[in-house]
């Protein structure tokens, strides 16, 4: 009789363990990929983006008219109920806001924040109790010029004719006592920095009673914390459109949004309008970057300006 050689391996298993074909595992969960809890289900995600369409379509148009009434009435009814339908919005829509600090009651105040998404309009809007100040191209859009005039927006254009007029305008407005929120970026970014502040913007900063530099980072998606990867997610720049990137937002979940409030200042407190924009920028910037760290976080302080250094004569 002919010895085959094996291999130990085999030789020494148990003889039910030596099988000659693999184990070949099948799903048995009835019905395929839409009882797969492993598979994507984008049924789902539609089904709660409509719904969430739907319901802030209803919403928008249920306060566009009660807004424009308290818009003929005096007293501050149109602000508090602005806020109450920014903070609506984001509910409807699935984004949780969080806030860390105070806002600053010391009107008129200038609140200066960082600037990636047009969700960045529904999520200042229902923590501040102020006015935006908005590019001229947005009081051309459908629907939006609607909300955003009925917001008391104050759009300024990038034309050098209209610069008086318009700073104009925004220092009657602080004058009047309303306090105004500014993107000094001057556009949208991609979430994962803040860019250089535009002294220009700043120029209107001595006619607030206050400053506060505003950081807001989009930090949880699906209950978990964003990564770089996510935050695409949340950014409107370049050439995106606001229906498809809405479409994508509203089929999320677990999404929110972290608002950090840092100390206010008066605007004289530093000694010219460079250093004032430098000192916001270091401000939001460094606050931004802690909240996409998802790191416990804090108002930083207010900026000091350096002391003067007494001139010599020669």
């Amino acid at each position: 009789m002919e010895a085959v050689a094996r291999d130990p391996a085999i030789a020494l298993r148990p003889r039910r363990l030596r099988r000659r074909k693999p184990l070949r595992f099948r799903n048995r969960l009835p019905g395929g990929k839409l009882f797969d809890v492993f598979e994507e289900r984008p049924l789902g995600g539609r089904i709660r983006a409509i719904r969430r369409i739907i319901c802030a379509g209803l919403w928008t148009l249920i306060a566009i008219p009660i807004q424009a009434l308290l818009m003929l009435l005096p007293g501050d009814a149109k602000i508090r109920f602005a806020r109450t339908f920014h903070a609506t919005l984001c509910w409807l829509i699935g984004i949780r806001v969080q806030v860390v600090g105070e806002v600053c009651r010391d009107r008129p105040v200038l609140f200066v924040s960082n600037h990636s998404s047009w969700l960045d309009i529904l999520v200042l809007g229902a923590v501040l109790p102020a006015a935006f100040v908005a590019k001229a191209e947005v009081g051309t859009w459908p629907v939006v010029r609607t909300i955003a005039r009925l917001g008391r927006t104050v759009f300024v254009s990038r034309s050098r004719g209209g610069t008086a007029r318009e700073s104009a305008e925004m220092r009657a407005r602080l004058a009047a006592g309303d306090s105004l929120i500014l993107f000094p970026e001057g556009t949208s970014s991609d979430g994962a920095r803040v860019l250089p502040f535009r002294s220009s913007f700043l120029a209107i900063a001595d006619a607030a009673n206050r400053l506060q530099p505003v950081s807001l980072v989009y930090d949880r998606l699906g209950g978990l914390p964003c990564c770089r990867r996510d935050r695409p997610l949340f950014a409107w720049y370049g050439d995106m459109d606001i229906a498809s990137h809405f479409w994508r937002i509203a089929r999320r979940n677990g999404a929110r949004v972290t608002v950090l409030l840092h100390e206010p200042f008066a605007p004289d407190a530093l000694p010219d309008r460079k250093a004032l924009t430098n000192a916001c920028f270091d401000t939001v910037s460094a606050g931004a970057a802690l909240l996409r760290q998802n790191r416990p976080v804090a108002p930083l302080p207010a900026p000091v300006a350096a002391p003067r250094l007494p001139q010599t004569v020669a």
